[in-house]
């Protein structure tokens, strides 16, 4: 939920105000970013369009679960 809530307030226009917000954070090709939630534990992958602010959550999953995924294909 936290991760939830810091995303509801964000206004990122870049992947680098992500990074600055969220450190862990892993910023892939085609706006995408993977985020490290709960000490890692689980991982959410997420699609950003800069242009309008919105954020796609493409996948949501223990970390067993997103090793078994191509995060740049959902």
């Amino acid at each position: 939920m936290a991760w939830y809530r810091e995303t509801l307030k964000a206004n990122w226009s870049t992947p680098n105000e992500v990074k600055a917000q969220f450190s862990n954070a892993s910023v892939l090709r085609d706006s995408r970013v993977v985020f490290k939630i709960a000490g890692n534990k689980y991982r959410v992958v997420v699609w950003i369009n800069y242009a309008y602010r919105v954020v796609y959550i493409r996948f949501i999953g223990t970390h067993k679960q997103y090793d078994e995924i191509d995060a740049q294909a959902i």
